[in-house]
């Protein structure tokens, strides 16, 4: 699913972040990232579209 098929939600977005880490073996940061490399978008232009439980998640990865 590319970006420019669809309008952005946060709804979307956490989909398409959940689907990446599981069909990836990605932890959600680098879903992250990957998914802006692949769509050519910047961290900054998508961080509103991160729901809360989606950052809950990096930072629980991050204390690791």
């Amino acid at each position: 699913m590319q970006l420019g098929e669809l309008m952005l939600t946060k709804q979307k977005f956490t989909r398409m972040i959940e689907d990446t880490v599981a069909t990836k073996d990605l932890s959600y940061m680098d879903a992250i990232i990957w998914l802006c490399e692949k769509n050519n978008l910047e961290i900054e232009d998508v961080k509103k579209y991160i729901s809360d439980p989606i950052k809950e998640k990096v930072e629980a990865e991050a204390a690791k």
